[in-house]
């Protein structure tokens, strides 16, 4: 029995880099299901699995095959709907250590709601996610203090934040450093600067493979097929269609602010224990925004979501 992580999806075939290093083409053993989650796939780029070795005669010269019989418990995974099956989800990415999200203020630009949304996509899912603004040697004076305010109510409630210049290689190293070995996937508006991000920190990627172009997370392409391609500095980085419509499927309206770490901590402190924080009295939430402890951009985006206005989803 060897062990290895598939780094590969391609319908019915998946390619398993082991333990030694080999990659292995594998397929599921028998009906192989996982539990609690109803999905196309059962198995997704990113599962850690167990397989064992076969020949398959019709192959050609008796090629070595995987077979995997077990799925080593995830971490945490990111799905959306099928888009065969509307009751049916789709796993395109399993125990991801963290995702970046590319933030630029202008060309384009790039809203807090926007921002917002996929941060509580993150929190949803448990994946760690940091901000990453690009195209700084672009802004002008206006532009820079705008990015400088966001940045000071990202790191106030939390996350990390990088400044950067894909194109004049600012804050690349950095960014280098927090991506090794660990599994990372990126996200953003197309035009923000993924692939040039990309091709900057690797600068093989685009010859081997032509990752994460502009194109291909524009909402375009509609396969749900993923690749993992793994960095010279150590870990890996993600590549699938699926990243863009990041998203949760189900989130009960009780529930939102618990993504959103500074509403979440001040919970106890609602009179209402189901308080919505949009109209109760004696909400701590809402004394923490007139306080200014809490940003109203950051509340107006919760609002949003509460109220599932479409607007929230672009």
């Amino acid at each position: 029995m060897k062990k290895g992580i598939v780094i590969k999806s391609t319908g019915s075939w998946y390619t398993v880099k082991t333990e030694e290093g080999n990659l292995i083409e594998s397929r599921i053993k028998g009906n192989l299901r996982l539990k609690g989650i109803r999905s196309t796939n059962p198995i997704a780029v990113g599962d850690h699995v167990e397989l064992t070795e076969l020949k398959e005669d019709s192959l050609e010269k008796g090629q070595v095959v995987g077979l995997i019989s077990k799925i080593i418990p995830r971490s945490n995974y990111i799905i959306r709907k099928s888009p065969n099956l509307s009751k049916e989800s789709h796993i395109i990415a399993a125990n991801i250590d963290q995702a970046f999200l590319v933030v630029t203020i202008q060309y384009p630009e790039t809203t807090t709601t926007f921002i917002d949304r996929f941060l509580v996509s993150a929190e949803a899912y448990r994946i760690p996610c940091h901000l990453i603004f690009n195209k700084i040697d672009l802004y002008n004076e206006e532009q820079t203090a705008l990015m400088n305010s966001l940045i000071d109510i990202y790191e106030e409630i939390g996350y990390v934040c990088l400044k950067i210049s894909a194109k004049k290689d600012i804050g690349l190293d950095q960014l280098r450093t927090m991506m090794a070995d660990k599994t990372n996937v990126f996200s953003g508006h197309s035009g923000v600067g993924k692939s040039t991000i990309i091709n900057s920190i690797q600068p093989d990627m685009k010859l081997k493979t032509g990752i994460i172009s502009e194109a291909h997370f524009s909402g375009k392409h509609t396969t749900t097929n993923s690749e993992m391609y793994e960095l010279s500095f150590g870990g890996y980085i993600i590549d699938t269609p699926g990243i863009k419509g990041f998203g949760v499927l189900e989130m009960e309206k009780e529930e939102m602010s618990h993504y959103f770490p500074e509403m979440f901590k001040l919970l106890d402190g609602c009179q209402y224990y189901n308080c919505t924080h949009s109209h109760e009295p004696h909400c701590a939430v809402k004394k923490s925004l007139e306080e200014g402890k809490i940003a109203l951009s950051r509340y107006n985006s919760y609002l949003g979501l509460l109220e599932g206005e479409e607007k929230y989803r672009n």
